[in-house]
């Protein structure tokens, strides 16, 4: 029911990139990406803006997933009733902060997600009740790690039943950690480490917002980070650049 979350489960490594209103998202959804991520923690864009870009990818290759602003029910759900197959939320300090996050997106008796009928792209049901178990069953659930207090709490959060990703955002953990975007220093480079050996332990994936510039993802992949955003900009330019290139003129 949900490509992301099987090919997770698979051991597979799944790639996205940025997606909004501003761009055609049709076009990126077929390129290849296993998802397009819709921010609205960092971005002049709210929730309730998303639903034609993301109703625009049914039946596409890549998934939606929105970043809500903060770790609030209201907009959980306002990300999920727009059709989000995943929820990235920000600034997940611990267990009990994971824990809200994940009753906020599953319906009745496993969270209290308010219901507004069928939303997203979840297939035919029988019943309403298996609506609802298979979404609470297939939506991925992305707490992200910032700061020292989440590694403090790092077991507990991966623990949460539920937790499918814990999701590292570069930038405020390198500033937390007193290393502000020195993304090769050994401080940083320890963090990484512990947060994927706990995401291992706990049967949860470990992943990046993003890839630092001028580093391999492959040398990520290879130490366990199996969901991160790659920016699609510079790879469109260079194939409009090859193609051009072929052309005599």
């Amino acid at each position: 029911m949900n490509a992301i979350k099987a090919a997770l489960k698979s051991g597979k490594t799944v790639v996205g990139t940025a997606g909004s209103p501003a761009v055609d998202v049709a076009l990126l959804a077929d390129a290849g990406f296993d998802f397009l991520l819709f921010d609205t923690q960092h971005s002049p864009y709210e929730i309730k803006q998303l639903q034609p870009p993301i109703q625009a990818l049914r039946g596409k290759q890549a998934a939606p997933i929105v970043r809500v602003a903060a770790n609030q029910a209201y907009q959980i759900c306002y990300a999920l009733d727009a059709g989000a197959r995943g929820i990235i939320i920000p600034m997940v300090n611990t267990k009990q902060e994971a824990e809200a996050a994940v009753r906020a997106c599953r319906y009745y008796p496993q969270g209290n997600r308010s219901n507004a009928g069928v939303r997203g792209e979840w297939g035919e049901f029988k019943t309403y009740r298996d609506y609802m178990d298979t979404v609470n069953n297939e939506l991925l659930i992305v707490p992200m790690i910032e700061t020292n207090e989440a590694i403090e709490n790092l077991d507990a959060i991966a623990s949460v039943p539920g937790v499918d990703v814990l999701l590292i955002g570069p930038s405020d953990l390198s500033i937390e950690l007193g290393v502000p975007l020195d993304y090769a220093c050994d401080t940083y480079q320890r963090a990484l480490d512990k947060i994927a050996a706990t995401c291992i332990r706990h049967g949860v994936v470990p992943g990046m917002y993003f890839i630092p510039p001028g580093m391999d993802p492959n040398t990520f992949v290879g130490r366990g980070f199996k969901f991160f955003t790659m920016p699609w900009g510079p790879w469109a330019q260079a194939g409009i650049q090859n193609a051009l290139a072929g052309i005599k003129r």
